[in-house]
């Protein structure tokens, strides 16, 4: 998925979920979205990271 659908669909299942989210590349264009405990990548590749307890 594009960066700019990712970054709404990670501050949503944020939100929702009360859980960490995480945005990773997966290729130039190509981002993907996942709960940081469950991403096990390459920590080099997260573009963001949603907290829903931080302020």
């Amino acid at each position: 998925m594009s960066l700019s659908v990712a970054q709404l669909f990670g501050l949503n299942m944020a939100r929702t979920m009360m859980s960490c989210i995480v945005i990773f590349r997966i290729t130039d264009k190509l981002f993907g979205v996942a709960e940081a405990r469950e991403y096990d990548g390459d920590p080099a590749a997260i573009v963001r990271e949603y907290d829903p307890f931080e302020r």
